[in-house]
């Protein structure tokens, strides 16, 4: 989950930088604003930001919090089963491990063939399983942002925003708070979410 809020935040920054640049390269006269009052907000002839706060999305939006929720378990079962396994293996070593000099060549040969093969498939499964929870994460990350976008693209369409932002500490120096849109954000999205 903190690869989300790092993809997030990068994407941010770059989009930030662009703007920035190209504002720089391309200066427009200056245009007269009267206030930022919510009467003048929604006029499409101001060029405005908005920002939300990820960690608070991340803590109050339902959706993430229940799909975060899933892969844990889902991770979780896999550490079981896992455990599981390498206890299986532990204690079949085990008993190799009492027989031993009483064991032949050939029963010892076959019990070091037996135990290569337990490691290979050990490590087979982990890997696949590994695959599974990060094939999972991927998914989930890409269902919030499409779900984050669809919204703000709906969200916006009576607000006017030239551009909406993630909050991330490293990459945003000033704030003005009459832009943020965090709390309409968690709202809205819960809301869309309950009626799923």
């Amino acid at each position: 989950m903190k690869q989300l809020s790092l993809v997030i935040s990068i994407a941010a920054l770059l989009i930030a930088g662009t703007v920035l640049y190209l504002q720089l390269q391309h200066p427009q006269p200056a245009k007269t604003v009267v206030s930022a009052s919510p009467a003048n907000a929604a006029s499409p002839d101001v060029f405005r930001i908005a920002y939300f706060e990820l960690d608070s999305l991340q803590s109050n939006y339902q959706y993430f919090k229940d799909a975060l929720s899933n892969l844990k378990s889902k991770e979780q079962s896999m550490n079981a089963e896992l455990a599981a396994i390498e206890k299986s293996y532990q204690k079949k070593i085990a008993e190799w491990q009492q027989k031993g000099n009483n064991m032949s060549q050939a029963e010892a040969e076959a019990a070091n063939r037996e135990y290569q093969q337990m490691q290979q498939n050990f490590q087979s499964r982990k890997q696949q399983l590994d695959q599974n929870i990060t094939e999972q994460m991927n998914d989930t990350r890409k269902k919030i942002r499409d779900r984050l976008e669809s919204y703000l693209k709906d969200y916006n369409r009576d607000k006017h925003y030239a551009y909406i932002f993630s909050d991330f500490p490293e990459g945003m120096f000033y704030k003005d708070t009459v832009y943020n849109i965090t709390n309409d954000l968690i709202r809205g999205l819960n809301e869309a979410y309950q009626k799923k």
